[in-house]
């Protein structure tokens, strides 16, 4: 505590703290909504999970409330852009800033990636049947699908970037005419046509974040209270007289999805959450002025990417250590036990990711750690090669592309597909040869500080 306590003290007064709490609670909010609709069961004598929500038809509205995604990349526009004019600041160029991104956001993801692929090969070790095993790899690993666009976004931010300061509004504009193309192509029965709102949708939101970042937000309460009334409005009739679904959160059988690919409804959801957002955005400001609720985001996003990592994965050891010692509750999804039952279940998952933070936590800290001399396995040619502009940018693209097209490839296998490691081996050879690649980079010293700086007066801050 003394050393959050240090950091609280030592925030600069211009960084925006309410980002710092939308973050947070972006990812708190993911994390409880997935534990409070998991449903578990047995079918055939064999565990089984899945979600609640095809049972619960009354609460896609609540899906409205708890559906924050959004959010997510709304704040990492505005941390990204932050980061980004900071290092230009420094002299640093678009590689560099990559590789430091990169090392915050796979080291963590590697930790999973080689627990979960050494536990599938123990399971195969004992003869254990490998579609379960799959199965159970599946699950753990559906925090990842989502990191993989994330790693995308966060590989085009420098290009991002350079057309927001040259196109601004224009940028965002072109990207929900594509996210409607897409919508209408998925209509049309054109499933393919669609996927790439995958991209197109989250790039949209992230890009308000720049304009976040340069305060170029409505700042006068009627715009803010027009947006969420506009916003909902066209919710209203994209899902009212619309076909768009009611729910922001995928459902089984739905002609379209609003979540996975991002729809023009989400888009609308989005809006209302950023008018929401700059309408408490200043009372939120003043109550983060305090020493302990400051304390309290500093240190939940010290590891708020280790408690979306890991937080399914306590869920399963969870489930298996009360199916092992045969107390596991299989209430009916929307039964009066079964929501009895939510209470004592958040509790002991709670305890149980508690448990996974402080082991794998510590990761993520080290991970925002820049090399400052040259590590003696690396060559001195080569890390003089590594540290030019040119090759360093092309690589940092090419391992962050690999990542994410491990996690992504990982996702899109069948979940009770069997393979050796419970993750396909072009997976994981993907994965971790970006990984390396990305570490050795990260262990490379950068090169000299370019001299000059951003033309644009912003406060010296990362995030």
């Amino acid at each position: 505590m003394a050393g959050v306590r240090r950091l609280a003290e030592g925030t600069p007064p211009q960084r925006e703290r309410f980002v710092d709490l939308l973050r947070a609670v972006a990812i708190v909010a993911v994390v409880l909504g997935h534990w409070l609709v998991t449903v578990v069961g047995y079918q055939d004598g064999q565990l089984t999970g899945r979600s609640a929500l095809p049972d619960l038809r009354w609460a896609y509205l609540i899906t409205w409330l708890v559906q924050v995604m959004p959010v997510f990349f709304l704040v990492g526009g505005y941390a990204n852009a932050a980061s980004l004019t900071s290092a230009h600041r420094k002299g640093q160029r678009a590689g560099d800033w990559l590789v430091h991104r990169a090392a915050r956001l796979v080291r963590p993801t590697t930790a999973l990636v080689v627990i979960l692929s050494a536990g599938a090969g123990i399971a195969r070790l004992l003869d254990a049947d490998a579609s379960r095993t799959r199965q159970v790899v599946w699950f753990a690993a559906i925090p990842l699908w989502f990191l993989s666009v994330y790693l995308i976004v966060v590989t085009l931010t420098p290009l991002m970037w350079v057309l927001h300061r040259r196109y601004g509004v224009a940028v965002p504009a072109v990207l929900l005419v594509l996210v409607t193309a897409g919508d209408l192509a998925r209509l049309y029965g054109e499933e393919a046509w669609g996927n790439g709102s995958f991209l197109f949708g989250w790039l949209a939101i992230h890009q308000i974040g720049f304009f976040w970042r340069d305060n170029r937000l409505p700042t006068r309460r009627r715009v803010q209270w027009a947006m969420l009334a506009g916003g909902g409005a066209v919710l209203l009739l994209l899902t009212g007289l619309g076909p768009y679904p009611v729910s922001m959160i995928n459902v089984p059988g739905e002609r379209l999805h609003n979540m996975s690919p991002p729809s023009v409804a989400l888009l609308a959801l989005f809006t209302c959450q950023l008018a929401a957002a700059l309408l408490v955005r200043r009372r939120a400001e003043r109550w983060l002025r305090r020493t302990r609720p400051w304390m309290t985001v500093i240190a939940v996003n010290a590891v708020i990417l280790t408690v979306f990592l890991w937080h399914i994965t306590a869920a399963i050891l969870l489930t298996a250590a009360l199916h092992t010692l045969d107390v596991l509750p299989t209430p009916t999804a929307g039964s009066a036990a079964w929501f009895v039952w939510r209470l004592p279940w958040l509790v002991m998952l709670t305890a149980v990711l508690a448990v996974l933070v402080a082991v794998f936590g510590p990761i993520e800290i080290r991970g925002s750690r820049t090399p400052r001399h040259r590590p003696r396995w690396l060559p001195a040619p080569a890390a003089d090669l590594l540290a030019r502009p040119a090759p360093r940018l092309v690589l940092a693209v090419t391992g962050l592309a690999a990542v994410a097209f491990g996690l992504l490839d990982n996702s899109l296998l069948p979940r009770t597909q069997p393979v050796p490691l419970g993750i396909p081996a072009i997976a994981l050879t993907a994965y971790f040869a970006g990984a390396l690649l990305l570490r050795v980079l990260g262990s490379a010293p950068p090169p000299p500080p370019v001299t000059g700086s951003v033309p644009h007066a912003l406060p010296r801050e990362d995030q």
